[in-house]
């Protein structure tokens, strides 16, 4: 396998510490821990929360190659503020994964001859970035992966809409779907997944950009996966966690097993399993990605890896 993995790396600031995070590079870390090889292609700043990113990098043994050092903004930081009702993001504006250079991400991506792209929204939000995503867009021609990750404030419908437009999967939680069908089918449901009114929507949306299939995660209830074709394969009896310590990353680790369960050729259903129970995983460990990488172990071994 080998995966262009295009967004933020940054560091997740609690109260208490310092994490190294960003949903792209959760991802990318998760894929090279099962040997997926993927490139990641970031920009951090030359400063202390830099130091801590190449440390993931060299943890995770990942080509650095992707990799731009920004000599004067900050490496990315969000300010994570837990509460009763879940987690608040600040995401701190002009950040270095703001100023991706261009140029330089066409070409490693170009070089790497990838058999699939990652992207999400967020690394939208600089037009520098921007820019630098669409060059790489038209530099591979491989199946593209959207990672929705709608952040209040972050990106518009412009950006939202052009994103969809450009991938051959879009994955959202309920959240991000409720925005969709706000915007682009002006319906508000009341109604949960299960229902045929929410469905129908969905269906809609796949068709309207074209897309080969829409995820939707549904937390602790699994996933869904609505098919060009019009087909529906939705998971149940998701194994549980034993408890969860926080949720922060989950869908960055389903993302990352749907990926790697798509190169591998696994059968979608068995894939979307596999990554909700993985994400389940996740949610019972601090923070998005293991601290101890023997947490993979008893993951490849299951799945023969």
């Amino acid at each position: 396998m080998s995966a262009v993995v295009f967004g933020e790396a940054l560091v997740d600031d609690f109260s208490t510490e310092q994490v190294v995070g960003g949903a792209p590079f959760n991802v990318a870390r998760h894929l090279a821990a099962f040997m997926a090889n993927p490139l990641a292609i970031t920009r951090i700043g030359d400063d202390r929360n830099g130091a801590m990113v190449l440390a993931e990098f060299e943890r995770f043994a990942m080509s650095r190659r992707g990799l731009q050092i920004d000599p004067m903004e900050e490496t990315g930081r969000v300010i994570v503020e837990r509460g009763p009702n879940g987690h608040r993001f600040v995401i701190l504006p002009r950040q270095a994964w703001d100023f991706i250079d261009p140029q330089v991400a066409e070409e490693v991506a170009r070089e790497a001859a990838p058999s699939l792209l990652y992207f999400g929204s967020l690394a939208q939000r600089g037009e520098r970035s921007a820019e630098a995503l669409r060059r790489v867009l038209d530099a591979v021609a491989v199946p593209r992966f959207l990672d929705l990750n709608l952040r209040a404030g972050q990106v518009g419908e412009e950006i939202v809409t052009h994103s969809l437009q450009s991938a051959h999967v879009a994955k959202v939680n309920e959240e991000e779907l409720q925005e969709l069908l706000k915007w682009y089918l002006a319906i508000e449901p009341e109604t949960t997944l299960d229902s045929n009114e929410v469905r129908a929507a969905c269906a809609e949306l796949v068709q309207r950009f074209s897309l080969d299939a829409l995820i939707v995660t549904l937390g602790h209830r699994g996933s869904a996966h609505f098919a060009h074709g019009g087909e529906v394969i939705a998971t149940r009896d998701v194994p549980a966690p034993p408890y969860v310590i926080d949720t922060v990353g989950a869908g960055d680790a389903f993302a990352a097993i749907y990926l790697l369960g798509r190169e591998r050729g696994w059968e979608m259903e068995e894939t979307l399993f596999r990554a909700n129970e993985f994400a389940g995983a996740v949610c019972a460990i601090p923070g998005a990605v293991p601290r101890d990488l023997s947490f993979y172990d008893r993951w490849a071994a299951r799945w023969k890896l």
